[in-house]
């Protein structure tokens, strides 16, 4: 059983294009989590550092396919966030998503706190870990325990023809707060799409639906790149990011997305809607 769960793992993994080299099943206590190091970090050392990284998450989830994950980057540390990864370790790939850093995420008018949350699935009761990396090449850790599990194999909330029908929507909405600072906007990018995960049994046909998901998210404001993002199967159907920056351009900001299939997705958001 487990060499087959392997074999069914590492073709969810080739799939997930450029997101991560290895997948595996973690059965039993074992824990995964050394393997899941080697495979991305090498020999690097990742420290845990409530300091420079907090994760988020319900002890409980009411629904694993839809988890809750927000992760906040304190201001001392924002100016320096290079990268971030999003772990999983006991779902079948364990890598959720990668986001790389770029000048308008970690600078700005005022470097404040940064965050940035989303919605995951939890295949079973795992700890759930954001690694942030800093451009001194530090990497920092925060981790939660969150007891879900059938996350990745639940069926989607349509059917899927109908799911990829209405699928493509996508939307950016920018908020401000001036409370927070003239120049501080949260930012919430939602794109329409089932993010299949290959385990999801059809019950007309009763066949598993292949793998098609949001694999690349870049936002950008003018030609200033505030993140890009590659994502797998964890990351939950109809993909939501929210996260927030400081800026004192007026220009808007764009979000530009493919899938596995090479469907494109674009939005855009005034930076500074009306009041």
């Amino acid at each position: 059983m487990q060499s087959i769960l392997r074999k069914f793992s590492a073709a969810l993994a080739s799939a997930a294009v450029g997101l991560t080299a290895f997948a595996f099943t973690a059965m039993g206590d074992d824990d995964p989590w050394p393997e899941i190091q080697r495979a991305l970090f090498s020999s690097r050392p990742v420290q845990d550092d409530p300091a420079s990284v907090q994760i988020f998450a319900p002890n409980q989830a009411d629904d694993a396919a839809v988890v809750p994950i927000s992760i906040k980057i304190p201001s001392k540390v924002a100016a320096s966030a290079k990268a971030l990864t999003l772990i999983i370790d006991r779902n079948p790939v364990p890598v959720a998503a990668t986001f790389a850093f770029g000048n308008g995420f970690r600078s700005g008018p005022d470097v404040g706190e940064r965050t940035i949350a989303t919605r995951v699935r939890v295949d079973a009761f795992s700890r759930v870990r954001a690694v942030l990396e800093t451009t001194d090449g530090v990497l920092h850790m925060a981790s939660k325990f969150v007891i879900g599990s059938g996350g990745c194999s639940a069926p989607a909330s349509k059917d899927p023809e109908q799911a990829l029908a209405q699928m493509g929507k996508a939307h950016l909405t920018i908020l401000r707060d001036d409370s927070n600072g003239k120049d501080w906007r949260e930012a919430r990018v939602m794109i329409k799409h089932p993010n299949f995960t290959g385990m999801q049994m059809n019950k007309t046909t009763g066949n598993y639906t292949p793998a098609r998901f949001v694999n690349a998210i870049e936002v950008k404001q003018g030609n200033t790149v505030l993140w890009s993002m590659e994502g797998g199967i964890s990351i939950s159907e109809d993909p939501n990011i929210r996260f927030t920056f400081a800026t004192e351009s007026p220009e808007d900001l764009e979000f530009n997305a493919t899938d596995t299939a090479g469907a494109k997705f674009r939005a855009t958001g005034s930076i500074s809607p009306p009041s």
